[in-house]
């Protein structure tokens, strides 16, 4: 079967669309012929071994784990003798442990949740991560009436889902963007737009009860001032240093937090399953759209990502097998 895969660290030129052997699922995994895989951030860090500190899991000197991607939408083909929920022919969307862009991945059945027919196979594979993770992050900002909700980096794969979820909860959003993506953020639901090439939101007079931050680009206490006295900050990011990435922040987050009123939260996505499908069913009742911005055929994958890298996408890009 063909896949993208990475032999070496470094940018999207390191990606090639090859043969490889096609997966046999063990008892409890489910085959998948795979439709349509997103790109995520995860991929992203995969590719390059950066921060330094993901290369303990990823491997030290080359990827153990050749084959990248990590969310699917696809059709069953085969099943493991213990799968018990799924069928072939069965149209379903899930995370899997990377070889996700391939056209066939093996996948455990209790990370895979079935696909509604109203929803697409592209629609689909936005879900996993990005969406799940946005779900999580509007729990945690406990987003409903009465609640105010700043979104920063509400144009991007995990924000134009936060800046929908939010407000369908029936918070008031204001999301952060560039001017471009202005008219982008209003349209999926934010009730405020604040532009950063103009303004600097932790220098702003208004105030939240939650601030959900995707980008980590300002101090900590910078987002504090923003805050309600019992606020809450949820941090899901992975930018800065690369030998450490995002951890020193992360991890002083956690450590001001029993010190301070306000909440500091740290987010790291979990497979939700459950989540999964109650944000297909969403998307399936015409609720929650999917920002795609471009579909890439698997074979451009390389393409796909540096477009990524360099035109800081909105939404979602997603690949076609």
């Amino acid at each position: 079967m063909k896949a993208i895969i990475h032999n070496a660290y470094g940018s999207a030129e390191v990606l090639h669309h090859a043969d490889v052997d096609k997966p046999v699922p063990g008892d409890d995994q489910v085959l998948v012929r795979v439709r349509a895989a997103s790109v995520n951030y995860g991929d992203r860090v995969d590719m390059h071994g950066s921060p330094a500190i993901a290369r303990l899991a990823l491997g030290l000197r080359r990827p153990r784990q050749p084959v990248l991607g990590r969310a699917v939408a696809g059709t069953v083909e085969a099943v493991g003798a213990k799968v018990t929920g799924l069928r072939v022919g069965d149209e379903v969307l899930g995370q899997t442990n990377k070889q996700g862009f391939a056209e066939y991945v093996a996948v455990a059945e209790t990370r895979l949740a079935v696909k509604p027919p109203e929803v697409t196979f592209a629609q689909a594979a936005t879900l996993p991560i990005a969406a799940t993770t946005a779900l999580q992050g509007m729990r945690l900002a406990e987003a409903g009436p009465g609640r105010t909700v700043l979104v920063n980096g509400a144009s991007g794969a995990l924000g134009t889902f936060a800046v929908q979820l939010a407000g369908l909860l029936g918070a008031e959003v204001t999301g952060v963007c560039s001017t471009r993506n202005a008219e982008l953020v209003r349209s999926i639901g934010a009730h405020h737009v604040i532009d950063y090439t103009r303004e600097d939101l932790t220098r702003g007079a208004r105030r939240f009860d939650a601030v959900f931050d995707l980008l980590g680009n300002h101090p900590l206490s910078g987002f504090r001032r923003v805050l309600n006295p019992k606020g809450v900050y949820i941090a899901s990011h992975g930018n800065m240093g690369t030998l450490l990435g995002p951890l020193p922040r992360l991890v002083a987050t956690v450590a001001t937090s029993p010190f301070v009123s306000q909440r500091l939260r740290v987010l790291i996505e979990k497979p939700d399953v459950e989540g999964l499908a109650f944000l297909a069913g969403l998307v399936a009742a015409g609720k929650l759209a999917p920002v795609i911005q471009r579909t890439y055929p698997l074979s451009e994958t390389a393409d796909a990502i540096h477009h990524l890298e360099t035109e800081h996408a909105r939404g979602k890009i997603v690949l076609t097998v």
